[in-house]
């Protein structure tokens, strides 16, 4: 019967309860701690036992070589192997020993991949695994637990008992403070691989002990609520899954063989260019190793027949866990014993192979010859001689199977398995790009004749699941789209990630940061007024976007802004990090990052300061009053080497436009300053550039935003705080509605749509095939031609709809319909020719108007988050497009709307006053209060409107000026006294 946390009272209990199952269920020896050799970290005795009786043949060679100093001479020489600076206590447990006279020992034995070499499997079963208690690994300091690998030292144990009032943090303490850490047993790379602090409930470890500065790390699994900790164990003790599971023979020797690594890095001093070197032994974490065997379970049984979603936050590791998991998988065997994949490819959609990426892949023991980066040198050519080779890894880019498509670089891949590892999924998934790689790599060549259907139809299944190959989709964020593709069905029929580790977790457990604690928001007042004698009537909305852009680019609005970022990142931010502190300042479009650029240095020389400056980032050209401004001309340095630039201590502020706002990983940015409207996954990813922690130093961030709301930003994290859940997704009966409406336009003729794919499907179309296919396609524009303006709008607008929706259901789902695809093929073509006006948006307002009275208001400040999940996600479906009706207004009708919102000329203070005495008039109305007792309060929000009004009128002689804004402007009105109405319907129900 298992044993629960409240039958042990002390911590010799719990040590007990282990050693008790380590015996029983995994076959450890028990060993008495006097076998243990301090100045070794070896129990000499089982060593010695392993190698007579795996290695007998090689054994008795040593003998005669090293006479009656044999044993000694082994014992002493493993020693000395595993205290070089080139080795290490994992790599000797890999690799073995080799001695003077050619003789090489193994000190650990692998698990072979198929049950095929008996004698493999018989070594295999012959490594030793045994545990001492009480061990002094110096005279006065004593371990819990030591648990050895064929003598050999591999863990460290502390354990704590809750029961008796002490837990993980006083054994992680007793690590930290009272363990030597330069004995033999904690000596880095030398001694054991890892140190677990443990208590009841949670573990962690560490694999290097270097006193105070020891980094201990969360190894749990994730409570019931997504946060930190473990489960509750009904059947025993929480972190249980440590004796059966971790610790077993198995799992040790997995973890040994495949995970265990020691990471050699490189950095430099961003300042003086020094480099340095440094190493790191790495373990994985519990999820990282969960999701790997998860995936190897499924595949074990299923081959390729499956893709995943990975749902990992930033701060999960994600890179290391892809590179352990290309290598596991290049060598995954089935339960026929059969190798599943032939070749292991890893995607990113970035440019250039991910640095980072390319390390940790290539830093994993391999073969060779096995892995091939396709780096910025590599062309499609290279990436396609990889793939029809042997190459076992490659690493490349998305775009470059496009190209291999285009150019027919690769014959049929139908013969050949791949896994493919898919890095930041959330862009690389969707469209041609995606298609491009499906297509390349998919097989269902045959040799019976080919009809136009067969090849319509075989490009239908190209574009979804192949049956060799299986993807594998890492992001911190999934969009609909993303778990539609990739995500698994769960108990209630929707589909969510197959693997999760969830944000609240890494939060939770020190890897990121909350990004929206301390979160202000600022809005921006002004008054537009008219500067041309006439009145024009324009598209309303059209003026308006373009007014705010006009806005968004004014050089007061601007300057006033650079002040506010300037003067809070002096104030707040930039003796944080010991100095090192960086920011952050999304902008809206790449000519306000240029306008940014210029007022930013403006301010910082007429104010004399000399400890900021700013880099600028955008993409090409930037036409402003005849001059063109580019990112290296305004930096004085490469875009390639702006990474590098920002990194410096000269640097402190890089502005942005639609760049570095995902993928950028720069521990010192500290604080953002948004002048952007930001939207769901945009708006996650792009805050997200400030969660990375920066040890030693305690990193808080700080967010400024101009443009959004925070209710807004927090509904966007809301979805990716726990777990994301797809309910709602497009299914063919919305393709159908799309193409039922684009049939009632009239511009499309079924006979033609058949002969055009006729021509388009011939292996070889004359120039007099090509422009039969431009005349069919000819007919239908001269139909859309005949159109109204704002028809063709909504027909372009429908056609859109259903490409993008039908092109994402054959990827997602197993449907077909040649007819259907017929007509996306034709439509595809048309969409291209199809040209609409610019509807009565082709004019400009910065000759029409003047702005003045610009001011900056602080609205919102929030310290401490409180995000709470909304995990249900809906894929939008296509529907028939329904474009904006042009609603023209006087010129100055739309300048007295947009003041009505933006213009304020009162004080804080006198609008709070007002607001204050407008509450107490509605506490006073008896009709309200009838309401408030007899009605819930969506209800009562009717009369409460009412009321509003009769009290505004009723007090219009205490704020004339502030209250006749209120009766003229709802939105405003609305908005200011909805802040109280909930507290009114409260006290009102309360009221006897």
């Amino acid at each position: 019967m298992p044993v629960t946390a409240n039958q042990l009272r002390e911590k010799e209990d719990y040590q007990q309860l282990i050693l008790e199952r380590l015996k029983e269920d995994n076959g450890y020896l028990i060993r008495p701690a006097v076998k243990y050799n301090p100045r070794l970290a070896i129990d000499t005795e089982v060593l010695l036992q392993f190698l007579e009786n795996t290695q007998p043949d090689v054994m008795e060679r040593l003998r005669k070589f090293y006479k009656n100093k044999t044993e000694q001479t082994i014992i002493n020489f493993i020693n000395q192997e595993i205290n070089k600076s080139s080795r290490s206590l994992i790599d000797v447990l890999k690799n073995g020993v080799e001695f003077d006279n050619g003789a090489t020992l193994q000190l650990m034995f692998r698990q072979p991949a198929t049950s095929f070499n008996q004698k493999a499997t018989g070594l295999y079963n012959a490594n030793i695994l045994s545990v001492m208690e009480e061990v002094y690994h110096k005279e006065d300091e004593r371990i819990d637990l030591v648990i050895f690998l064929n003598g050999l030292a591999i863990f460290a144990v502390e354990l704590k008992c809750n029961t008796s009032g002490q837990n993980y943090e006083d054994a992680i303490k007793q690590f930290k403070e009272e363990r030597d850490h330069n004995t033999r047993l904690f000596k880095f790379k030398s001694g054991c691989l890892t140190s677990f602090a443990m208590d009841l409930k949670e573990v962690f470890m560490c694999t290097e002990l270097k006193g105070m500065s020891s980094f201990f790390r969360p190894f749990n699994k994730g409570s019931e609520d997504y946060g930190r900790g473990n489960p509750h164990n009904k059947n025993g003790i929480n972190v249980s899954y440590m004796w059966e599971d971790i610790w077993k023979k198995d799992k040790i020797i997995f973890l040994i063989e495949r995970f265990i690594f020691v990471e050699q890095k490189e950095t430099k001093d961003p300042d003086t260019g020094k480099k340095s070197y440094s190493e790191s032994l790495i373990f994985p974490r519990y999820h990282q190793l969960r999701c790997i065997e998860k995936l190897m379970d499924d595949m074990i049984e299923n081959r390729s027949s499956s893709n995943y979603l990975i749902e990992h936050s930033a701060g999960s590791g994600k890179t290391n866990t892809i590179a352990w998991l290309a290598h596991i998988l290049s060598s995954l065997y089935d339960r026929s014993e059969k190798n599943i994949f032939d070749t292991i490819l890893i995607i990113t959609d970035r440019i250039i192979v991910d640095r980072q990426l390319q390390d940790a892949v290539s830093g994993i023991d391999h073969k060779l010859g096995q892995i091939k980066v396709m780096d910025d040198k590599c062309t499609s050519t290279d990436l396609a001689d990889a793939l029809a080779g042997n190459t076992k890894i490659v690493v490349t880019t998305i775009h470059k199977f496009y190209y291999i498509l285009e150019q027919n670089l690769l014959g049929h891949m139908g013969n050949k398995s791949f896994a493919v590892l898919i890095d930041e999924a959330h862009s690389s998934t969707g469209g041609t790009l995606m298609n491009a790689v499906t297509t390349v790599l998919s097989g269902g060549e045959t040799d019976d004749e080919i009809t136009e259907e067969d090849k319509i139809l075989d490009e239908i299944q190209k574009c979804g699941k192949q049956e060799n190959v299986s993807m594998i989709a890492f992001t911190a964020t999934p969009k609909p789209e993303t778990i539609q593709l990739f995500g698994t069905l769960n108990e209630h029929g929707q589909k969510s990630a197959f693997d999760l580790y969830p944000m609240k977790q890494a939060i939770e457990e020190g890897y990121i940061l909350n990004v929206l604690n301390n979160y202000v928001t600022w809005k921006t007042y002004f008054h537009l007024n008219k500067k041309i004698e006439e009145d024009p009537e324009l598209h309303s909305i059209a003026a308006k976007r373009k007014i705010a852009r006009f806005i968004d680019l004014h050089d007061t609005n601007i300057a006033q802004k650079i002040e506010i970022i300037i003067e809070h990142f002096r104030t707040n931010v930039a003796h944080l990090l010991d100095g090192k502190a960086k920011a952050m300042v999304v902008t809206s479009s790449r000519e306000a990052a240029v306008r940014y650029k210029q007022e930013c240095e403006k301010y910082i020389i007429s104010n004399g300061y000399t400890d900021i400056h700013a880099l600028v980032a955008f993409s090409g050209k930037v036409p402003i009053e005849g001059e063109d401004y580019t990112e290296p001309v305004m930096n004085g340095v490469s875009e390639e080497e702006l990474r590098e630039e920002f990194d410096k201590s000269s640097y402190q502020v890089l502005l942005v436009a639609n760049k570095y706002q995902t993928g950028f990983d720069q521990p010192k940015l500290v604080a953002m300053y948004v002048d952007k409207k930001l939207h769901k996954t945009s708006a996650v990813q792009t805050l997200s550039r400030l969660n990375r922690i920066y040890p030693p130093y305690e990193k808080t961030t700080f967010i400024l935003d101009f443009k959004n709301e925070y209710d807004d930003i927090k509904r966007a994290f809301e979805p990716y705080f726990k777990d994301t859940i797809l309910f709602e997704t497009i299914t063919p009966s919305d393709i159908r509605h799309v193409e039922k409406a684009i049939d009632g336009y009239g511009i499309l003729d079924a006979d033609d749509i058949d002969l055009f794919n006729t021509y388009l499907y011939q292996d070889k179309r004359t120039s007099k095939d090509k422009s039969k296919m431009w005349s069919l396609l000819d007919k239908s524009l001269r139909e859309f031609d005949q159109k109204a303006e704002l028809e063709k709008v909504e027909v372009r607008g429908t056609i859109k709809q259903f490409l993008k929706g039908y092109i994402f259901l054959i990827q997602a789902t197993a449907y077909e319909n040649v007819t259907l695809h017929k007509k996306y093929n034709f439509l595809s073509y048309l969409i291209k020719e199809i040209n609409v006006g610019g509807g009565g948006n082709d004019f400009d307002v910065a000759d029409k108007i003047t702005v003045s009275s610009f001011r900056q208001e602080k609205t919102f400040e929030n310290k401490t988050a409180d995000v709470k999940s909304t995990p249900e996600v809906k894929l939008k479906k296509p529907t028939p497009s329904n474009p904006e009706v042009v609603n023209k207004k006087l010129l100055s009708a739309i300048i007295n709307e947009i003041n009505s919102l933006y213009d304020k000329d009162y004080e804080p203070d006198v609008a709070s006053k007002s607001a204050m005495q407008i509450r107490d008039l509605l506490l006073k109305d008896g009709r309200l209060r009838a309401s408030a007792k007899n009605n819930p309060i969506d209800d009562f929000k009717f009369t409460y409107e009412d009321s509003v009004e009769d009290a505004l009128v009723a007090g219009y002689e205490q704020n004339m000026d502030f209250y006749t804004l209120l009766l003229e402007n709802a939105e405003l009105r609305e908005r200011i006294t909805n802040v109280y109405m909930e507290e009114i319907y409260r006290l009102l129900r309360e009221d006897k």
